[in-house]
C-alpha cells in the first residue's frame, strides 16, 4: 500500500553530488510539486557528477542546473531543517549528519541504503551502469513507498 506523499522532503548523502540530487530530480520529475523536495550532503566539496546528469537525463530528469550545498548551507540559505516532514539518508555519514541535527526536532529521519556509484566500473559503460544501478535503487524506493507517481512509464 502507497502512503500519502509528505508536503516536503530533503534528501540527503555525502557530497549532494551524485545520490541525493538524483532523487530530488526523480522525485519532482514522478510527483510534480506538490511536494517540497531539496536536496544537501555532508559536505559540499564537489560539483553535479556528470554521470549521473547522464543517467538522470535518460529518463527526462535534468540535473545539470544543481548547485551542490552542504547542511549547513542549507541553514545559511534559510532552509530550516525543522521546515521539512521527511529526511531520506541515502548514505551512513548523511543519516548520521541527520539524526544529529534533528535531534531536537520530531521529525521523520529514514535511511535508504543506496548505492554509491562513485569509483565503480573501469569503462564509461561499466560506470554508467553503476550509476544506472543507484538511479535504479532510488526509483524502486520511491515507488515502492508512494507508488507510480505521474510520470513513470
Amino acid at each position: 500500500m502507497t502512503e500519502t506523499l509528505p508536503q516536503s522532503i530533503l534528501f540527503c548523502c555525502d557530497h549532494n553530488a551524485v545520490r541525493s540530487p538524483m532523487a530530488e530530480g526523480i522525485m519532482k520529475k514522478f510527483y510534480g510539486t506538490g511536494t517540497y523536495v531539496q536536496s544537501v550532503g555532508v559536505k559540499n566539496d564537489m560539483e553535479i557528477d556528470g554521470f549521473s546528469i547522464a543517467v538522470c537525463q535518460e529518463l527526462g530528469v535534468e540535473l545539470s542546473r544543481h548547485r551542490s550545498r552542504s547542511f549547513d548551507e542549507m541553514e545559511d540559505w534559510g532552509d530550516d531543517l525543522s521546515s521539512f516532514d521527511l529526511v531520506v539518508a541515502l548514505s551512513p555519514a548523511s543519516q548520521r549528519r541527520a539524526l544529529e541535527l534533528t535531534r531536537y526536532f520530531h521529525l521523520d529521519v529514514e535511511y535508504w541504503p543506496i548505492l554509491d556509484p562513485t569509483g565503480l566500473g573501469e569503462t564509461r559503460e561499466a560506470k554508467l551502469e553503476s550509476y544506472r544501478a543507484a538511479r535504479d535503487q532510488i526509483i524502486k524506493r520511491l515507488t515502492d513507498r508512494w507508488g507510480g507517481g505521474t510520470e513513470v512509464t
